[in-house]
């Protein structure tokens, strides 16, 4: 029975390292399309602005 407890909240630490893991490269993604998109983002709105 207590065999059963460690495995099972060694199962929830590895299911939070999972977790973290994915929430880090979501945030990695996420930085990186603001970067690469940013300029030309900024660039979009200032020419559709300049139109009106």
């Amino acid at each position: 029975m207590n065999r059963m407890r460690v495995h099972k909240s060694l199962e929830y630490g590895a299911t939070a390292a999972e977790y973290a893991l994915l929430v880090a490269l979501v945030a990695a993604v996420i930085i990186g399309s603001v970067i690469v998109l940013g300029q030309g983002v900024i660039g979009l709105f200032s020419s559709i602005s300049g139109r009106f």
